[in-house]
């Protein structure tokens, strides 16, 4: 997950929070928004490249892995304490 500095973070997170308090959900809307960002990105738009197509998805992949490591798998430790593991 790259840690960004502080006063980077602070402009982001006013974004997310709004995304938040706009109930930004993962059913469709924040997949459209997130294609139509790089879709429309103005370095992108202005010299489309194979380099900057692949960094966007390996972003896109790397939130995945971050979401599966520090979110996925505590819940998947905490129902198998409470549900057993599989036999």
């Amino acid at each position: 997950m790259p840690y960004i500095d502080k006063y980077k973070r602070a402009e982001a997170d006013m974004i997310v929070d709004e995304m938040i308090r706009r109930e930004i959900f993962p059913n469709g809307m924040l997949n459209y928004m997130l294609f139509r960002y790089c879709k429309n990105l103005k370095s992108y738009r202005q010299n489309p490249s194979y380099f900057y197509y692949k960094n966007f998805i390996g972003e896109l992949n790397e939130c995945v892995a971050e979401i599966r490591r520090r979110l996925l798998a505590p819940y998947e430790d905490k129902k198998i304490k409470e549900n057993g593991d599989v036999e």
